[in-house]
């Protein structure tokens, strides 16, 4: 009896890991005829629910399981299941019974191989090949389905073309040889326009934005973004990514207004699973504001998961905040390898005039009367000429109404005049205006968003119909944080 419960022990891993494969097996069995039938329908909303419920999937998928499902989805033998099955490592003693457990129950395969499923092929082996970080066999791969992409021309396809798009990128970039598919990219691009698939544009401009700014070529970026054609975002994380760019690109040409209106709206609408998107969303908004004069709030760095990330930012705003120049200095060298990580340094040196500014208003405001000597030795200027130097930051401080006083030639003083009241001014106007033009536009965008099923109006909902929109339904809330945090 004792040896009994040992054997049946033993089996019991095996036996899991057989259960478990066949179940994830019978899963892409079911995504694959959903694939069939949104070819076969011309329904794009069908291959989308696919592509929902293959990233749910694709922390169980093993080399056993793509191995199987590609027998079952491609002919044996086809130049399609000889590339693809080249990509996907043998498995071991516990794959193999998988193999020959899912291979007994598996259909023959159809005459007809619909060029969506060969597509969905081609995107769940590259899938798993950047979950194993096999990079370069990733790179073949992704190379091996963009050509085949460029011989197919169907709307259906275009939702899984978006995600090799993606990834045919991604594997490039981890590999650092980002710069060769550039013209790729670009080609793919301009098929997409005239193809009319506004899911692919939208996509392949979003990398060749990360192309560009990932070797600072800030201005090509910018030329392209400009050219390439309008139209309404058809995915929410496509046009995050797209704010994003847009904000640092106006960021790096002092437009800092646009910039933070588009940092801000990208770290909003971004969903909450994409922490890692979140963060950089809030580095480059923090820094855009300290160099508009404004002074973040407290709460932006402790938000949950993000406290050690804005640290180095919280840090160098207090210094912006207090307008201590030796202070400045010091966080810019004990966190200049985080700054050079983020690409950020560049932002950080302009913000020097900043922290000297407001050092300046705080002596404005403390002061009725002070010579430039003390002003100098309060801003802590370290130059060969400290005297002169806080008297051409005093004036122009003053040209550009930074702070309200005037110069004494004769004595050397800065002498403030009286604070006035604020309300008696239009600031208090102008800033109602902008939280009601933004609470409007937020509005608008709101009831753009709304969607709604196609000839609601003319034709009434069946019971069947309605249970499938309802299962669908379920499906999405289901995977949205799993496919958001994947997406970002």
């Amino acid at each position: 009896m004792t040896q009994d419960v040992e054997m049946k022990d033993n089996n019991t891993p095996s036996q899991s890991v057989i259960s478990s494969s066949t179940s994830t097996m019978q899963h892409l069995k079911e995504i694959a005829a959903l694939i069939d039938t949104g070819s076969y329908t011309k329904e794009v909303r069908r291959i989308a629910r696919a592509v929902r419920l293959t990233i749910g999937l694709r922390r169980k998928l093993t080399a056993s399981v793509l191995s199987s499902f590609l027998d079952f989805a491609l002919v044996p033998g086809s130049e399609a299941h000889s590339r693809l099955s080249s990509f996907v490592p043998k498995g071991d003693e516990h794959d193999m019974e998988v193999d020959t457990a899912s291979s007994a129950t598996q259909a023959a395969p159809s005459k007809h191989l619909p060029a969506e499923l060969e597509i969905y092929c081609y995107f769940i082996v590259l899938l798993f090949l950047i979950d194993q970080k096999k990079y370069n066999e990733a790179k073949a791969c992704s190379s091996a389905s963009i050509a085949r992409l460029k011989n197919v021309n169907r709307r259906t396809i275009d939702v899984i073309a978006s995600r090799l798009y993606f990834y045919y990128s991604l594997s490039y970039e981890q590999t650092g040889d980002l710069a060769e598919i550039r013209g790729t990219l670009l080609a793919l691009h301009h098929s997409a326009t005239l193809r009319h698939d506004e899911l692919g544009q939208e996509t392949l401009l979003n990398l060749l934005l990360r192309n560009y700014l990932h070797y600072n070529l800030y201005d090509q970026a910018e030329k392209l973004r400009s050219k390439a054609p309008r139209f309404e975002a058809h995915s929410n994380q496509q046009f995050c990514r797209y704010l994003f760019y847009l904000g640092k690109i106006r960021t790096i040409q002092l437009e800092y207004t646009d910039a933070k209106e588009s940092l801000l709206q990208a770290a909003r609408k971004a969903p909450i699973a994409a922490l890692g998107f979140r963060i950089q969303c809030n580095k480059w908004a923090i820094l855009v504001r300290l160099l508009l004069g404004e002074i973040p709030e407290r709460s932006i760095f402790t938000q949950k998961g993000m406290e050690k990330a804005l640290r180095p930012y919280f840090e160098l705003t207090n210094a912006v905040r207090i307008g201590d120049l030796e202070l400045f200095r010091t966080v810019q060298e004990k966190f200049l390898d985080t700054f050079s990580q983020d690409r950020t340094h560049n932002l950080i040196v302009r913000l020097r005039h900043n922290v000297i500014r407001t050092g300046l208003r705080n002596i404005s405001i403390s002061y009725s009367r002070i010579s430039l000597p003390d002003v100098a030795k309060k801003l802590r200027l370290n130059s060969e000429n400290p005297v002169a130097d806080a008297e051409s930051i005093v004036a122009k401080a003053i040209r550009d109404g930074a702070i309200d006083a005037t110069i004494d030639h004769k004595n050397g003083w800065m002498v403030s005049k009286e604070t006035g009241d604020i309300y008696s001014t239009n600031e208090p106007q102008t800033a109602f205006n902008s939280r009601i033009a933004f609470c409007l536009n937020m509005h608008n965008e709101a009831v753009r968003a709304l969607r709604f099923p196609p000839n609601t109006h003319k034709e009434k909902e069946s019971d069947e119909k309605r249970r499938e929109r309802k299962q669908q339904e379920e499906e999405l809330a289901k995977h949205m944080a799993e496919e958001d945090d994947d997406d970002f």
